[in-house]
């Protein structure tokens, strides 16, 4: 029997450039999971997170030529995509909500929702309290958060996709961390009250 080797980011990068579809999709059941977590962590909503993961993918397949691979991977230039699409979406709620607000309300009553769905809401509650305190971070202190502690990006990584040294990164998360300690507990007796 035959070992096949898997093929790295490069090498399907370079067929992708070309065109090849086919590869497209093993980079995609490659790092989708971790672009669409990434997006909940950084959106609080899964809703969200799944419409970030395709805009994320469009976009790589429209730029492919331009994407830049770190360290031989995709992913950190993925995230960063996603990051930027999250903005976006941020920007583009804003408007929506300014519109919504001036429109008459309106009541829906459902009926009884399935045990899935209340626990994606309590999911998405939960990550909605915890995005309240990250919020409070600088956001240059967010972006580390995000690609290195959230999504597991190294800090030699986040470093060459942030354009900034390796110190900055790991001072970046040091600060984070440190000021997520002292307001995650303030946060949690609040929500306690």
């Amino acid at each position: 029997m035959t070992h096949q080797v898997r093929p790295s980011d490069e090498e399907l990068w370079s067929s992708i450039t070309a065109g090849d579809q086919t590869a497209f999709g093993w980079i995609f059941d490659r790092y989708s999971r971790a672009v669409y977590n990434h997006a909940f962590r950084l959106t609080g909503s899964w809703t969200t997170a799944e419409d970030i993961t395709q805009e994320t993918f469009l976009i790589a397949w429209r730029r492919r030529d331009v994407v830049r691979l770190v360290e031989g991977s995709a992913l950190p230039w993925l995230l960063v995509v996603a990051t930027n699409a999250v903005r976006s979406e941020w920007r583009s709620g804003r408007r929506w909500l300014a519109l919504l607000r001036r429109l008459p309300s309106e009541r829906h009553t459902d009926g009884d929702l399935a045990d899935a769905v209340a626990a994606r809401l309590d999911d998405e509650r939960r990550m909605a309290e915890i995005l309240a305190v990250v919020r409070r971070l600088s956001p240059a202190e967010r972006e580390a958060v995000a690609l290195c502690l959230w999504s597991g990006v190294s800090y030699p990584d986040a470093a060459i996709v942030l354009g900034i040294s390796e110190v900055a990164v790991r001072s970046r998360v040091s600060r984070a961390r440190g000021r997520l300690a002292r307001l995650i507990p303030e946060e949690i007796q609040e929500g306690k009250r």
